[in-house]
Order: structure tokens, then sequence, then C-alpha cells
């Protein structure tokens, strides 16, 4: 009897272990019978991240609910079934599956039109972000907002977790000049807040063009809190791009994304281990390990590696460098990684300057997804991380003390 007792005690804390911790927007919309949707007819803003714990699309669940009308879907990049590459432009299309309407928010019109609004009461955004200034889909979120405003229509978010956490901040605040689509927004480059927070600080902020401000609602999450990760959350991950095929895709993703942007040292995509790898034909693996590790940085190691890269950058080329291990995540400095990597690459082989050996139209991108020049026009007086260091964090206090109005969760 005692052994079938423990047998079914570790059955259920297995169970326990296991089970769901926090219920995202959709979920919590569902278990309020979709209140806040019936009799309006709504348009939809999802990629194949919109999906409940059950993977079942968001665009299914609207579809299927009793009083509630969708009328058409609007894609980012990559589309509303994620069939679409980074950069492609996204087509018109009828939805095979349900017969609706699908709007392209990533071709001629990143910002949906009255002629794809009309007769929607409520736009609906749920797709699920990577907490990075640079990924694309907070600027169709910002962009969507402002047509809200400007056409009347209610505005309802799904919440759904930063993977990164509620923690981590990191980076300058985009300045004039530098907005793009890749930092739509002057918030930093390591944000802090889920979609919901983060629309509640844009309408609220007057960070909208023209700053208007939209009749908006957010459907919370039940169960996430600031210090969880994704992978605290017990929830399904869906590949919110091909580069970001896991949930901790998106902790390196602003570990080497900003300098992937040159075009010059694989990081690992077109390989198996996207924003995980610094790599180049000319680097000495074991020495620029070495010389990283000896830094001690908070929370990293780094493991000499060689590979050739499918595509992309390198491609079919043996090239050599390092792997960035998280050893603490929490202590980690993201998004200085890179430059470290800069500065120490620069000690070993300072005749190979990354920033002359990049195409010279690569240079704009660069500082656009930095959110300025001056990070870059600083970082190479001396290809010091502490010469710039001061600047990466000096918004952050401010930003914090104004998103912080805005927080939905402790």
């Amino acid at each position: 009897m005692k052994k079938i007792a423990l047998i079914c005690l570790s059955l259920l804390l297995i169970a326990t272990t296991n089970a769901q911790s926090v219920k995202t927007g959709i979920e919590a919309l569902r278990n309020n019978s979709f209140d806040i949707l019936k009799g309006r007819n709504v348009g939809l803003i999802t990629n194949p991240t919109g999906v409940d714990h059950n993977l079942i699309s968001t665009v299914d669940i609207l579809y299927n609910a009793p009083e509630v009308q969708l009328k058409a879907l609007y894609g980012p990049e990559h589309g509303v079934r994620g069939d679409y590459a980074a950069g492609d432009l996204v087509e018109f299309f009828t939805d095979p599956k349900t017969g609706l309407p699908v709007y392209s928010l990533y071709g001629k019109n990143k910002k949906p039109n009255p002629e794809m609004l009309k007769g929607i009461d409520v736009l609906v955004y749920d797709i699920q972000d990577i907490g990075s200034r640079s990924y694309t889909y907070i600027s169709t979120l910002g962009l969507a907002m402002e047509a809200a405003a400007e056409n009347n229509i209610k505005m309802v978010i799904l919440d759904r977790p930063n993977p990164l956490g509620g923690l981590k901040m990191e980076g300058v605040v985009t300045e004039p000049g530098f907005i793009s689509f890749v930092s739509q927004f002057e918030i930093p480059y390591v944000h802090g807040l889920t979609v919901g927070e983060l629309a509640l600080f844009l309408n609220n902020e007057g960070h909208l063009n023209n700053k208007v401000k939209c009749d908006l609602t957010v459907i919370q999450m039940e169960g996430w809190k600031r210090a969880m990760n994704f992978v605290d959350t017990n929830l399904p991950w869906v590949p919110s791009s091909p580069h970001i095929p896991h949930a901790n895709s998106s902790f390196f993703y602003p570990v080497s994304g900003i300098l992937g942007e040159l075009y010059v040292y694989s990081i690992g995509v077109g390989y198996t281990l996207p924003f995980q790898l610094f790599a180049a034909e000319h680097f000495d693996a074991d020495s620029l390990a070495n010389n990283l590790n000896n830094l001690h940085l908070p929370g990293v190691i780094f493991r000499p590696v060689h590979f050739k890269p499918y595509y992309s950058v390198s491609k079919g080329t043996m090239v050599h460098g390092v792997q960035v291990h998280f050893t603490d995540y929490g202590k980690a400095p993201l998004s200085l990684l890179q430059f470290y990597v800069l500065q120490e690459a620069h000690k070993l082989w300072p005749a190979h300057n990354v920033f002359e050996l990049c195409d010279p139209s690569r240079l704009l991108m660069f500082d656009k997804v930095c959110g300025s020049d001056k990070v870059r026009k600083n970082f190479t007086k001396r290809w010091l991380v502490s010469d710039i260091e001061q600047m990466w964090y000096k918004d952050i206090d401010a930003f914090k003390k104004t998103a912080e109005k805005y927080f939905l969760y402790k």
C-alpha cells in the first residue's frame, strides 16, 4: 500500500509541476464568454503564435465563438499563417480554412487603412512578442492602435508573456531621427513590458503618431509574474518567426541581433543555433573564447565552436567563433554581449574592422536598431564597452519610472 501511495504522490507531483501556470489573454477572454466582443464585428491581427495552451488558433476560437462576428484577419511580418520569410512582403489572400479576407500589414500598407477596416467595430491583437524593440510585431501593434483611433474602432489586446521576463530593461531609448519600423517607438531595446503594458504606455504617454489615443482594453493574463521568463510559464512555444524556433531563442535575439544587422559575422542565423553564435573565417575560436571568458561577465560563458552555415552569412564556409551559454540568465547583460565580442575581436584582429567590412548601407540599419548612431561612434573610438556602458543604460531609470504606471503584473 505504501508503494502505491508513493507512486500516486509522485504522479500528483508531476501533474502539478506540469500544470498550466499562466493563462493568456485569449484564455481569459474565453473564460469570460467573450463578453467584450459579443455582437461586434471583429478584425483580428494575429499569426501562428496566437494560440491557447492546447495550440488551438485564436482565429478558430473567435471564428467559432457564439455571438462573435469575426469578419477579417490581418497579418504582420511572416503572415497570419507564418508562411512568409523575414522581410518578404505579405500579400492579400482569402484564408482557406475560414473564408475570411486576410489583409497584409507587411506590404504596401503597414498600417490598416479605412478600406481594410470597413465594417469593423473592434480590432483584436493577439501575437506573442519576444521583448526586443527591433522585432517588428510591436511596430505593427502601434500602427494598428493609430488606425483604431483614427477610425473610431475599439482596440483589444489579448495579453501574452514577455518571454524575457518583466525585469530586464536595456539599451538607449530611440532618439529622434532613428525612428523606423525596427525602432518605431521611444523605448529601450529590451523594454521589459508585455504587449498589453506596452500598448497602455504608448496610448497614454503620447507615443502614437500625432499623439492620437485609441479606445483600448487589455485582457490580462492570469498567473504571470514579472520574474518569469517564458520557460517558467509552462505555456507551449510556437515559433514567432523562422529564426525564433524555441522559447530560449528569444533570450539570444538581443545578444547578437544588433551586430547581425551588419551581415559580416555569422550569428548562427543560417545554422542550427540562431542568435547564439559569433563566428567568422578569420577568428581563432579558442583565443576568442579565452578572451571573453577572462572578462568574467556575469551570467554567461563562451564555448569555442566551428561550423559551416547552411545559408546567409558565410554560407558553406567553415567559420570559427563562440557559442554563448547562460549560467545565470537573470544576471546576464544581454544586449551588451555583442559589444564585448566586438571589443575582444578587435583586440585580437584589429585589421578586421567589422564596420568597414560591411556594406555601407548596413551602418544605418545598425544605428536604427541601436536607436542612435552615438553608440557606434563612441564605441569605435577605442573599441571598449566601458565607453558606451553608461550611455547604454542612461535612459533606463526614467523609462522604468514612467513604465511602472502601466504595469499590470507584479
